[in-house]
């Protein structure tokens, strides 16, 4: 042994020295409070984390295999997606569906209903008052407000038609 270092004690595969407290304040030698020593709060801590980790890697798992209330409450009904006071002929709004955009127009022909989700890349078309189209501002796709079909742009297919019906002033989005 070195003259001068206190002597090592060894209890359960520990090394301590004796007479000397470790970090935690948990006395260390042949007496022990059974306080916490060092290695096991490393190896509590090292446990947390790895707890912590996989829940945080299993949390979006879940949510993504076990669909939420919400994302699946508008379906099969109607939704009220205006009046044709505030939706007059020649005019356009994007509306919420459940928890998907659509685009209602009146037209000269009636009312129409199309998915507000662009062909070509997924982003929200809006309605372009000055133009009279379904415009998509990612690309400059635009859209028939009549037929929903491709009138210029990089879209591939036209927005998909929705059920609109009118009864009295009131437009309802039939979903399901």
């Amino acid at each position: 042994m070195s003259e001068g270092l206190p002597p090592v004690l060894e209890e359960g595969g520990d090394r301590t020295v004796a007479g000397v407290r470790d970090g935690l304040g948990a006395a260390s030698g042949a007496g022990g409070t059974g306080g916490l020593d060092r290695r096991r709060f490393i190896r509590w801590l090292l446990g947390f984390s790895i707890v912590s980790s996989l829940a945080m890697i299993v949390t979006p798992i879940i949510g993504f295999l076990i669909p939420s209330r919400t994302a699946t409450a508008g379906v099969g009904g109607r939704v009220l997606a205006g009046t044709l006071e505030s939706l007059p002929v020649g005019s356009g709004a994007v509306v919420a569906v459940g928890a998907k955009p659509a685009v209602v127009v009146n037209t000269s022909g009636g009312v129409k209903a199309y998915s507000a989700i662009c062909t070509h890349l997924g982003c929200i078309v809006a309605w372009d008052a000055a133009l009279t189209m379904i415009v998509c501002p990612c690309h400059d796709g635009r859209f028939s407000p009549a037929t929903g079909a491709v009138v210029s742009g990089p879209p591939p297919a036209p927005l998909p038609p929705l059920t609109a019906v009118v009864e009295g002033s009131d437009i309802y989005i039939v979903t399901g």
